[in-house]
């Protein structure tokens, strides 16, 4: 459903294997991780909510809602016009106004809804098209959600872009169909050819791995957001149980994030590969950040004679890296 903050009151309903269900609401339930839980003897009672606030500093915009317990959330995005929606669970509006201040300078108007007795729905419109990310958090019992302005200058000269290669030391990913070359190997080439593209066109880059290293998702995410890159392409080879099923693909999770895989796809279609498509609402670890816009590609199939001879071939994988480039520049282009 999203990421939570730490220490955020869950009620828990019942369990399911190594996961707890929990009671949001009185119509919503959730699943989460034991080993992300532990236990509180709490007494239940109403919440409200109490002063809310949209205001900026020199970087970015925030808005602000007091609570009297931190209580669980979910967000998601709108398009047409570029929306961030966020549920709070468990609440009840207690009539407040919201304050504007003019150092906000990204968000266009913010209201909310009561659109259950115990859900409070929020709803943060923002003048540019694009979305460039947000992050939710408390500090102490304020739920803040932080949303990232459009960069002032957007071309490569001025941004940072990190590129994840895929899998990495003891998660070897997919295996080639007749060479039995593993994943891991050739995102970290294909990774390495794209920095050196990407820095060529003078950005500013980010590697989550440089050799063949085991990460997992939640290291490969709490590395990245201390560098609070502008934008993410994670870097895979995909598989298939039939060896006939080729081509290349395109990941995001978040619609604002949409255009950036679009781009990217549509540049490497140009190498000649078949396409098998833009995949949206797509649950992947490194897709569900919402501090900034990201993409999975899926160069082609390691399951596929035909794809595997080219992601084999070096000069194959060289221009990968200037498409997947040509993607970027073309999705900033397009704002």
């Amino acid at each position: 459903m999203t990421f939570l903050d730490t220490n955020i009151l869950l009620k828990v309903i019942d369990s399911f294997k190594t996961d707890y269900i929990v009671q949001l609401s009185k119509f919503h339930t959730a699943y989460v991780a034991k080993t992300s839980t532990k236990p509180e003897s709490i007494s239940e009672k109403e919440n409200l909510t109490g002063d809310w606030k949209v205001d900026g500093d020199s970087a970015y915009d925030f808005l602000t809602v007091a609570l009297d317990e931190r209580l669980p959330y979910r967000s998601f995005q709108q398009i047409d016009p570029s929306r961030i929606v966020m549920d709070i669970f468990g609440v009840r509006s207690n009539t407040n106004w919201i304050k504007n201040f003019m150092s906000a300078k990204e968000v266009k108007n913010a209201w909310y809804e009561q659109t259950e007795d115990d859900v409070m729905r929020v709803f943060i419109e923002l003048k540019h098209n694009q979305q460039w990310g947000y992050s939710i958090y408390y500090a102490g019992n304020k739920l803040t959600v932080r949303i990232k302005r459009q960069p002032p200058v957007t071309d490569l000269q001025h941004l940072t872009i990190a590129i994840d290669a895929g899998h990495g030391g003891d998660n070897h990913g997919a295996t080639g169909i007749t060479s039995h070359i593993l994943e891991k190997e050739y995102t970290l080439l294909l990774a390495k050819e794209t920095e050196q593209e990407l820095l060529k066109r003078k950005a500013r880059v980010v590697m989550t791995r440089e050799k063949d290293t085991t990460l997992s998702m939640e290291e490969r995410i709490i590395q990245l957001n201390k560098h609070e890159p502008d934008l993410l392409v994670s870097i895979h080879l995909n598989s298939s149980d039939m060896d006939t099923v080729q081509g290349v693909s395109t990941y995001y999770r978040y619609i604002g994030f949409k255009p950036l895989s679009v781009a990217i796809l549509n540049q490497m279609l140009t190498l000649g590969l078949k396409e098998y498509g833009n995949v949206g609402s797509f649950n992947f670890g490194l897709n569900g950040i919402t501090e900034y816009p990201n993409c999975l590609v899926e160069v082609a199939f390691l399951s596929n004679k035909e794809d595997e001879k080219k992601i084999r071939d070096p000069g194959f994988r060289r221009r990968v890296a200037i498409k997947i480039a040509d993607g970027i520049e073309q999705f900033l282009q397009n704002l």
